[in-house]
């Protein structure tokens, strides 16, 4: 079989399973179970999204960032603007975030990714309440993470916000999640 035709044919399979397939010099490792979902081409190299993540070219080369991990998504113009944040600490079971600034990625060719990124973040949210404290405001998220049970409570201080006034609250919260969570059960 020639390469051409080897390439048609999984391009062919993968479209009839609903995936896609990886474009050429993608230097990351997908995960066992991981399904490439869509795939964008751009000014900075290849955006790839999976089961998992949405993989991102970053210095010469490709890291995922988890579906939980997008704070925010936004797709206008041929520019797809994600804010990443990063897991700091923990309060209790809650996981305490810090956002990252806004990374802008031009889209030449965005495929299905735009549509696949706003399904995926939004899909992992179960529940969000915003919450003023003494010292500033946090959000309160509970995201469900790929590959795993169950949901997690996720909490990202706004700006300026006190992180010691939070921590308290949240892991007062996560507790009182805990408890309620118990009680559905018994």
């Amino acid at each position: 079989m020639t390469l051409g035709l080897r390439r048609w044919a999984r391009r062919l399979l993968a479209r009839l399973n609903g995936t896609d397939i990886l474009p050429e010099g993608f230097s990351g490792t997908l995960g066992a179970d991981e399904q490439v979902l869509a795939v964008a081409h751009g000014d900075t190299g290849s955006l790839v999204a999976t089961s998992t993540g949405l993989w991102v070219p970053d210095d010469g080369t490709t890291r995922r960032v988890g579906w939980h991990l997008l704070s925010k998504a936004s797709w206008n113009d041929g520019v797809l603007t994600v804010i990443e944040s990063a897991e700091f600490g923990t309060a209790g079971s809650a996981v305490l975030l810090r956002d990252h600034a806004p990374r802008r990625f031009v889209l030449s060719s965005p495929g299905r990714v735009p549509e696949v990124v706003h399904a995926r973040v939004t899909g992992s949210i179960k529940s969000s309440h915003h919450r003023e404290l003494p010292g500033g405001g946090a959000w309160f998220v509970q995201r469900k993470i790929p590959g795993q049970d169950g949901i997690v409570l996720q909490v990202r201080a706004d700006r300026g916000a006190d992180e010691a006034v939070l921590e308290d609250y949240a892991a007062e919260v996560a507790e009182q999640l805990r408890r309620a969570q118990d009680s559905a059960r018994e």
